[in-house]
């Protein structure tokens, strides 16, 4: 387990720099991860995308398939990896606090 800091706020982290928790999500964890995944600003297609990975995590207690997110928040799948470079799965899911995918997301 390793912990990484924001703003003075620390995070507990799994090997793949995931939350541990994902009660511990805050905004200084998205600016975190905004720098880490070298977004230069955050805008609402980004929130989006992280706002439909929050509802649907909390909903099924996992993150949805690709083609689910896709699908739920109208983006193509293209146009999530330009949102996120690392992808939907590391960089998204990380970012909206979800543990790591164990599946196709």
């Amino acid at each position: 387990m390793a912990t990484v800091e924001m703003n003075g706020t620390s995070f507990e982290v799994d090997e793949d720099g995931f939350l541990l928790d994902y009660k511990s999500f805050t905004n200084d964890w998205v600016e975190y991860v905004r720098q880490q995944e070298g977004i230069d600003e955050l805008n609402d297609e980004h929130w989006k995308v992280v706002n439909v990975l929050q509802d649907y995590y909390e909903k099924n207690g996992i993150a949805p398939m690709v083609r689910v997110l896709s699908k739920l928040t109208k983006y193509k799948l293209k146009h999530i990896y330009e949102l996120f470079p690392s992808g939907p799965g590391k960089g998204a899911c990380k970012m909206a606090g979800l543990p790591k995918p164990t599946g196709c997301v």
